[in-house]
């Protein structure tokens, strides 16, 4: 089912919209935003969407160890204002991501301009898609407020 069909199945009769946790999925993608708990680099995992899968397509980030630290084969690319973009050469598809939470790491979902911070409480969070009828998430913090967060692609 593409995100059209998942879109217009949540336009009549109340259902809502497709989120990731609560955050609005707009323009059919999102990003997991941290901040690298030993480069202390803000780094972010560039997500599409279709239907209730997501898949990891990208990663960015300031500093360059980041990308070797995921160990994958992909498309290394400097970006302009010094930005480093890994385009996964096998892309990670999921219907559910178990992500752990810290205070250093900062997690935060990003999508259309908006945040969802998966901290402070620490631990584990199960990122999941959904039809949901309200929705969560506000204006972006630092890092997160940074372009490179808010237009990652």
């Amino acid at each position: 089912m593409t995100l059209a069909a998942v879109a217009a199945l949540g336009a009549g009769g109340g259902a809502g919209h497709l989120t990731v946790n609560g955050l609005p999925v707009v323009r059919g993608r999102f990003s997991i935003g941290y901040v690298h708990s030993i480069y202390r680099a803000p780094s972010a995992e560039v997500f599409t969407v279709e239907g209730r899968r997501f898949t990891m397509r990208a990663v960015l980030s300031r500093n360059e160890g980041v990308l070797d630290y995921y160990a994958v084969p992909g498309e290394r690319v400097r970006l302009p204002g010094g930005l480093w973009k890994l385009v996964l050469a096998e892309p990670a598809a999921y219907e559910s991501l178990s992500l752990l939470t810290t205070s250093i790491g900062r997690r935060t979902v990003i999508s259309g301009g908006r945040c969802l911070p998966l901290f402070p409480a620490g631990g584990e969070v199960l990122l999941t898609l959904r039809l949901t009828p309200g929705a969560r998430g506000g204006s972006c913090a630092p890092p997160y407020n940074q372009s490179f967060f808010l237009n990652a692609e």
